[in-house]
């Protein structure tokens, strides 16, 4: 006999286990299905390992930089490749862990394998649950203990989070030695001398810092004619000035049409835009040419479930065309980050527990950071989009050289961005790049939510000295006010 719960989610990632979390705060009966890792790509593979490779880096560029604090360290500055990424799978471990102990906490049960839905009685999908293809990362990663296994289980409510994988593309498929993902690119045995990355968007980008601020010689490859295509051009323009400063090169409306193996490097055939080839052998490529949805396997063909482009698709509020199945995250399609999955995954199990004011995410309002250096990060509307969408706009900026902190800090290279409606003095887009932006993007993520006007902010005290006084300044420029500038 199946055993039965209230919800049972498919996916442990950040959109799965935070589901499952709240879903239990609601007092449904709740499991999670995972068949590799508990916390999924992002603690395990992505979010948590890269940022920690980044500190890294970040950390050699300070000390490599140190007589301009007036500092000196005797000797060269050098990378113990081994022990970064030792530091960094230690990261991931503590977090995967982490993930177990909230499972624990709050009464959630872990069925470890493999999940397939299949037509249970009166239509709601069943969980077939099969002995995992995937082996946990041992030493760091086990199978929890205490954890149920193989069988079929039923709920009211099945949620699929099951994330994203690596794209490849065909003739340059990943083979793990030359051509890497983001797995392999996490994990090197030792650093190359010169990488190509193959795409621009965050991922790419990320490594591509951490690898040059390694002292690899790197060269970026996109085919959209700004790195970074989803960020507003100006402040791509600005990062990718910085980019090649530090010696990275760059190459923008070009594509890796075909790649050569040897026995120890690759050689990219680079298709430019004026139908030239250029050929470009390194130690090692990254394809980072974006992420697919996992929707294979998972039985959603015979159930009737509405796919498209590889993603599963939904209202709004998770809810799919089956009655009782649900979609979340990456496989629910883009913006695939992590903070959208968990966001989506709250909303999920309260329009399931029908709790008063939930509605659907205004994607618009998701924010998006690129931990590269200098770090960049958004929300709303760039300027392009925003004259595309008919707005009459204000714009503002504030150049990181103006502000005292980022002085004192020696990160005086950077711009904060600001975009009004003139009519309402709605702000529809905020765009940064500079010194800790991550950090400082979720300002403008909470006035935006709160439909913030240029009049509340401009009344808005921000503490001096800090890098946010920026984020003022470039509200009152949009209206011909800026203070320090």
């Amino acid at each position: 006999m199946a055993e039965n719960y209230d919800v049972i989610i498919i996916g442990s990632g950040p959109g799965g286990y935070v589901a499952a979390v709240r879903s239990a705060q609601l007092g449904f009966k709740t499991a999670i299905v995972e068949r590799e890792h508990l916390g999924g790509i992002c603690l395990n593979w992505g979010c948590i390992p890269t940022k920690a490779l980044l500190r890294s880096a970040e950390i050699m560029h300070y000390a490599e930089h140190a007589n301009d604090y007036g500092l000196k360290l005797e000797g060269k500055v050098s990378a113990d490749v081994k022990a970064v990424v030792e530091r960094s799978r230690g990261v991931s471990a503590r977090l995967n862990g982490g993930v177990g102990f909230l499972m624990k906490k709050n009464k959630v049960d872990v069925i470890w394998g493999e999940a397939k839905l299949a037509k249970g009685q009166g239509g709601a999908p069943q969980v077939v649950v099969s002995k995992s293809s995937k082996k946990p990362m041992e030493p760091q990663h086990p199978v929890p203990k205490g954890v149920k296994g193989e069988g079929t289980y039923t709920a009211k409510h099945v949620i699929l989070a099951t994330g994203a994988r690596p794209r490849s593309l065909p003739g340059i498929e990943p083979d793990g030695k030359l051509i890497w993902t983001y797995f392999e690119a996490m994990v090197p045995k030792e650093m190359p001398k010169s990488l190509i990355v193959m795409g621009s968007g965050a991922i790419g980008i990320e490594f591509a810092s951490f690898y040059r601020t390694m002292g690899v010689d790197v060269t970026v490859v996109e085919i959209m004619p700004q790195v970074m295509p989803v960020e507003d051009a100006e402040i791509s323009a600005l990062a990718r000035k910085r980019f090649e400063k530090q010696g990275m090169k760059i190459m923008l409306e070009a594509k890796v049409a075909k790649v050569e193996k040897g026995a120890n490097s690759v050689t990219a055939h680079v298709e430019t835009k004026d139908g030239k080839v250029v050929k470009i052998t390194a130690d090692r490529l990254i394809s980072a040419v974006g992420v697919q949805g996992n929707i294979e396997n998972l039985g959603l063909e015979e159930l009737g479930v509405k796919t498209d482009r590889g993603i599963v698709v939904t209202d709004g509020y998770g809810k799919t065309n089956v009655e009782g199945l649900y979609a979340i995250g990456d496989v629910a399609g883009p913006p695939m980050l992590a903070h959208k999955a968990e966001h989506e995954g709250v909303i999920c199990v309260e329009k399931i527990a029908n709790v008063p004011g939930v509605h659907a995410l205004d994607k618009l309002l998701v924010p998006g950071c690129t931990y590269c250096n200098p770090q960049v990060a958004s929300v709303g509307l760039t300027e392009a989009k925003a004259k595309e969408q008919g707005h009459d706009i204000r714009v503002g900026r504030f150049q990181f050289a103006a502000n005292g902190k980022a002085i004192a800090l020696g990160e005086d290279q950077g711009l904060v961005k600001t975009i009004f409606d003139k009519k309402t003095g709605q702000l529809i887009g905020a765009h940064m790049v500079g010194a800790e932006v991550t950090e400082l993007i979720q300002g403008f993520v909470v006035a935006m939510n709160l439909e913030t006007t240029e009049e509340e902010l401009m009344h808005t005290v921000f503490p001096h000295p800090t890098l946010s006084e920026m984020m003022k300044e470039s509200v009152l420029d949009a209206y011909g006010r800026a203070l320090n500038a």
